[in-house]
C-alpha cells in the first residue's frame, strides 16, 4: 500500500522531532489527508485553544494516493484551528511538496508548540533538523525558497513557507509551496507564523508501492485515458479555471462590488480571451500553462505584467513570469472590487504568492473596505491617503502590497472582513460565513451554493460541496438539501485521497476515485465505503467546531443575501432561501433542529 506507515511529530517548544507509527486504525476509518488530518487534530488538541497560541496544532497531511502514478497525485492539506474563523481549518494545495513529503517517508507532519525564535524544518528522509531561520525571517515566500535551495545546494528541495503575511499574523495568511501553489484559506499561514516556523524544506528518496501494483496500474491507465479524451479536461488545459468568469457573468451569479449586483461590465477585459490576447504594444498576459505533480490537466496559469504598467514601473524584479489568474483571483481582484485592469489583477496575484495570503479573503475584505469608504465610514486618514473607491486599480495594487507586509491600513485589512467591519461599527457590510469570505458565486442566483456556504465547516467555501448543476437547472431552493449533504460527504472523501478535486470537472466519476483507492489500499474500498468515510469526516469536523464554541446560529448568510433581491440576471428578484433549506439539511444529516450531533450519529459513525 502507498502509506509509508509513519508520521513526523515535531515539538517546537521542546525542540524535538520524532517519527512514530501511523495509526492504521484511524487511516482505515478516515482514509487520509483531510480526513485523517482531522482525526489527528481532534485527538491532539483542545478545540477551544487559541488559534494563534502554542496549543494549536499544525498538520501537513498527505493522502494514500499522494506521490503515486494516479492522475493529479500531488495534493496535501494543512490543518489546524483557523484564526480567521475559530473553526477547523483544512486547506488543500498542489505543486510538488506533498509528494516529496511522502517520498521522505512520512504520511504526515504534526507540529506542536512554539519556538522561542524563528526556525525552519529541514527534512531529508530520516534526518530531521530544526534550524535557525534568522536570515529568512522577515522575507518573502519567493526569497525563502530561493535561500533554502541555495543554502543546502539542492535545487530539488521542495519548500512550503509562510511569507511576511504569516509572520504578521494576517488572519488569512497562506502556506505557499513551489512559489505559487498554496494551502490558501482560513489562515493556516498565520498559525505557521505564530509558531515562529518560517518554512518546511523536504527532500525524499523513498518510493511508494500500491497494495496490488498490477490492479493499480490498470486503474491508472484507465483514469489517464478518461482525462485525455474528456472535453472538460481540454477546456481546463486551454482556458484554466477562469473560464468560469464568463459563465457566471452570463448566468448573473458573478458577485460584483461587494455583492451589490451579480453582473460585471468589465469581464471581457479579464477573461481567458483577454489573458491570451496580444495588446497594441505587443504584450500578452499569458505565457503558458503549468501542471502540479502527476497532473495531465495543467490548469495552472503562468503570466507576466506589461513592463509599462504603472504597478511595475521602476520595479524590474516583477518583470518575471509567475502565477497567473485563476477564476477566484480574477473574481476577487476584478468584479468583487470593480477593477477591470488585467495587469493590476496579475500584480495583486503576484503579491498574494510572494507574501503568502489568500486572494479570496483579501478581495472580499478590500471590497468591504471600499464600501465603507464610499459610505464615508472610513476616510483617507484611515487608508494612508489611498482613495478606496470601487474600480480603482491603484487602490488594489497598493493595498495588495500593504496587506502582505502588514503595513498601515494593510494591517487592518489583515483582520479579514468580519473583524474589520465590526471595528468600524458596520458588521452588515462584511460578506462572510463564520468569518471567511465568499468565493465567486452569488448564492441568490445559486441557491444550493448558498446552503453549502452556510453549512461549510471551514466557513464560506465553494469547494466543500458540488450542487452546481442542480443550481443551474433550478434557481429555487427546492430539493437542494439532500444533494448538498451527499456532495459534501463525497468531496470530503475525495479530499482525503491525495488527488485533486478538479478531476471531477475533467472526466472523473466518483467510481474512478474508489477504483484507485481500492487498488492502492488493503481491503475493499467501494463507492459506498467512500461515501460513509466522507460522512464520518464531515461529522467529525462538525464536532470539532461545536466543541470550539460554534453553534447552528453560525450556519447562516449575510442579510444582504437573505433580504436584498438581485437586480438582474437569471435570478432577478431572488434572495437566498436558506430558511427553507437549512431545516431540510439538518434533517438529511440526522442532526437536531439546532444543528447538534445526536448520540446515534456519533455511535453509528464511530466518532
Amino acid at each position: 500500500m502507498s502509506w509509508q506507515g509513519q508520521i513526523l511529530r515535531v515539538n517546537l517548544t521542546k525542540g524535538t522531532a520524532e517519527a512514530e507509527p501511523l495509526n492504521m486504525e484511524w487511516a482505515d476509518a478516515y482514509l487520509g489527508e483531510r480526513g485523517l488530518g482531522t482525526k489527528y487534530l481532534w485527538e491532539n488538541m483542545d478545540p477551544k485553544a487559541d488559534a494563534l497560541g502554542p496549543d494549536n496544532v499544525l498538520i501537513f497531511a498527505t493522502g494514500p494516493l499522494t506521490g503515486t502514478m494516479a492522475p493529479t497525485s500531488g495534493r496535501y492539506a494543512v490543518l489546524c484551528k483557523g484564526p480567521l474563523t475559530n473553526a477547523i481549518a483544512c486547506s488543500n494545495s498542489g505543486g510538488k511538496f506533498g509528494a516529496e513529503l511522502k517520498f521522505a517517508g512520512y504520511d504526515m507532519l504534526l507540529v506542536e508548540g512554539r519556538s522561542d525564535k524563528p526556525v525552519y524544518l529541514n527534512i531529508v528522509d530520516d534526518t530531521v533538523e530544526i534550524l535557525p531561520a534568522d536570515e529568512i525571517w522577515g522575507t518573502s515566500v519567493w526569497n525563502t525558497e530561493h535561500w533554502i535551495k541555495e543554502h543546502h545546494k539542492d535545487p530539488l528541495i521542495r519548500v512550503a513557507s509562510c511569507g511576511e503575511a504569516g509572520e504578521q499574523l494576517v488572519r488569512f495568511a497562506c502556506v505557499v509551496n513551489d512559489l505559487h501553489r498554496a494551502a490558501g484559506r482560513s489562515g493556516v499561514g498565520a498559525v505557521m507564523g505564530s509558531k515562529n516556523l518560517k518554512a518546511v524544506a523536504v527532500r525524499g528518496t523513498k518510493g511508494v508501492t500500491a497494495d496490488d501494483p498490477a490492479k493499480f496500474m490498470e486503474a491508472v491507465r484507465e483514469t489517464h485515458r478518461v482525462l485525455a479524451e474528456n472535453d472538460g479536461r481540454k477546456e481546463l488545459t486551454e482556458l484554466g479555471t477562469n473560464a468560469m468568469i464568463d459563465a457566471m457573468q452570463e448566468f448573473g451569479g458573478l458577485p460584483t462590488r461587494n455583492f451589490e449586483t451579480a453582473k460585471f461590465e468589465g469581464t471581457d477585459k479579464i477573461n481567458p480571451t483577454a489573458m491570451w490576447a496580444t495588446t497594441s504594444t505587443g504584450h500578452r498576459n499569458m505565457v503558458t500553462n503549468k501542471a502540479c505533480f502527476g497532473c495531465t490537466i495543467a490548469c495552472g496559469r503562468v503570466a507576466h505584467i506589461d513592463e509599462n504598467h504603472f504597478s511595475i514601473v521602476n520595479r524590474p524584479e516583477y518583470r518575471v513570469a509567475s502565477g497567473g489568474l485563476e477564476y477566484e483571483t480574477a473574481y476577487a481582484f476584478g468584479p468583487l472590487v470593480g477593477v477591470d485592469d488585467i495587469d493590476a489583477l496579475t500584480f495583486a496575484g503576484y503579491m498574494t504568492n510572494e507574501h503568502g495570503y489568500d486572494p479570496i479573503s483579501f478581495g472580499g475584505t478590500l471590497a468591504a473596505a471600499m464600501e465603507l469608504y464610499e459610505m464615508g465610514v472610513i476616510t483617507d486618514a484611515d487608508t494612508d491617503g489611498v482613495a478606496l473607491n470601487f474600480g480603482s486599480a491603484e487602490a488594489l495594487t497598493i493595498m495588495s502590497e500593504k496587506v502582505g507586509m502588514g503595513e498601515g491600513f494593510g494591517a487592518i485589512l489583515g483582520l479579514g472582513s468580519k473583524l474589520m467591519c465590526e471595528k468600524y461599527g458596520h458588521p452588515e457590510v462584511a460578506m462572510h460565513v463564520k468569518g471567511q469570505e465568499f468565493a465567486g458565486y452569488d448564492s441568490r442566483a445559486l441557491q444550493g451554493m448558498g446552503l453549502g456556504y452556510a453549512t461549510s465547516n471551514r466557513g464560506a467555501c465553494h469547494l466543500r460541496h458540488a450542487v452546481f448543476e442542480e443550481d443551474m437547472e433550478d434557481i429555487s431552493g427546492n430539493g437542494k438539501a439532500q444533494p448538498c449533504k451527499d456532495s459534501q460527504d463525497r468531496v470530503a472523501s475525495i479530499d482525503s485521497t491525495g488527488l485533486c478535486l478538479f478531476v471531477g470537472d475533467a472526466g472523473f466519476e466518483f467510481g474512478h476515485f474508489a477504483q484507485l483507492v481500492d487498488a492502492d489500499l488493503p481491503g475493499e474500498w467501494t463507492e459506498e465505503r467512500m461515501d460513509l468515510t466522507g460522512e464520518r469526516i464531515w461529522n467529525l469536523e462538525r464536532r470539532f467546531n461545536l466543541a470550539s464554541g460554534l453553534t447552528g446560529a453560525d450556519d447562516t448568510l449575510p442579510k444582504r443575501l437573505l433580504e436584498v433581491p438581485l437586480k438582474e440576471g437569471s435570478a432577478e428578484g431572488k434572495v437566498n432561501e436558506l430558511s427553507k433549506m437549512l431545516p431540510e439539511y439538518y434533517a438529511a444529516r440526522g442532526w437536531t433542529e439546532d444543528g447538534q450531533l445526536t448520540n446515534e450519529i456519533i455511535e453509528r459513525l464511530g466518532l
